[in-house]
């Protein structure tokens, strides 16, 4: 994963000079959590250093917003915020106008939507901002409890490990069924064998989440971060009711291509959306196993295809899903 120092050259101006001071404040800035006033940072960096005057910090603020270093929101206040972005991915707000807090949220599905107005209107996007007013759950019913916050990265990687899971375990339950189901003894095989490496790779992500929950012992007690409309139950769901339908062997194989490739690109698209994370590293390596699978089903198919031909047998259900082999 890509270290703070990384992150920050990357980002740094071609030819721009270093700065003792800034690269300092730029220091202090990223160590800090949630969104910070520009007098909540100029009174964090001079308790560390009380040479740097305010200006050289507002100055800094500009310098990091422009480089992508820090984002700049605006809650009503009649101030700005800033948030860092190192290993935070874009999300958007619900703020609280009663108690003024301020709640964050990701949605694909609504990043996908603005990005599809910006193409039909011709209009090119630098950035995509959503804040939603209203009030909070604990100031409807009254009620003064303490906020424990979580770190952004966390409940992102909490997320993305809960949909990775959702959906090895519709794709253990879609393999298996195949596997019991196929006559075929080749294509047999490769559901069984797709069926034990599902299992493998949810064992392998479960103990992940169980690592991310013992460094974060309360992470499961926080509201739902990342949003994915369909994904809760996993991406194999469908394909599992298709086979209780009854299929053929080629058609089991067909709904499996179909479920692969719907996951492959799911995980890579928004995977490939989101900036450097946990959650993001999740998403793309999940993409590269169901790239994997893929090919395996299509292999297989045209296989079964080209010994179906050769016994003088096509298969009995002409009706076949959309499904490019």
């Amino acid at each position: 994963m890509q270290s703070l120092s990384e992150f920050v050259e990357q980002r740094r101006p071609v030819g721009g000079k270093r700065s003792g001071k800034r690269d300092f404040i730029v220091q202090v800035f990223l160590r800090q959590d949630g969104h910070l006033a520009a007098d909540e940072l100029v009174h964090l960096i001079r308790t560390e250093d009380a040479r740097i005057s305010r200006a050289t910090i507002y100055r800094t603020l500009q310098w990091m917003v422009d480089a992508g270093i820090a984002r700049k929101v605006d809650f009503g206040e009649g101030r700005y915020r800033f948030e860092h972005s190192y290993r935070h991915p874009r999300h958007f707000h619900l703020i609280c106008k009663t108690c003024n807090q301020s709640f964050e949220f990701l949605s694909s599905d609504v990043e996908a939507l603005i990005e599809e107005v910006a193409e039909a209107r011709h209009f090119s996007a630098r950035q995509s901002v959503l804040q939603i007013y209203g009030t909070c759950e604990n100031c409807q019913s009254g009620r003064q409890s303490e906020r424990v916050t979580a770190p952004t990265e966390a409940l992102f990687a909490r997320d993305a490990l809960r949909i990775a899971i959702a959906t090895e375990r519709s794709g253990l339950e879609f393999y298996s069924r195949a596997a019991a189901l196929t006559k075929d003894a080749r294509g047999r095989k490769v559901f069984k064998r797709l069926a034990l490496e599902e299992q493998e790779h949810l064992g392998t992500l479960e103990a992940r989440y169980k690592e991310l929950l013992a460094e974060h012992p309360d992470l499961e007690s926080h509201p739902t971060f990342l949003f994915f409309k369909g994904a809760a139950n996993g991406l194999f769901a469908a394909g599992t009711d298709a086979l209780r339908a009854g299929v053929d062997d080629r058609h089991a194989l067909l709904v499996g291509i179909k479920c692969e490739r719907g996951s492959h690109q799911f995980f890579k698209r928004y995977g490939d959306r989101f900036e450097e994370s946990e959650g993001k590293r999740i998403f793309l390596e999940f993409a590269d196993e169901e790239r994997e699978h893929l090919d395996l089903l299509i292999r297989e198919y045209r296989s079964l295809v080209q010994r179906q031909k050769a016994s003088g047998r096509t298969g009995k259900r002409p009706a076949r899903p959309k499904a490019q082999a």
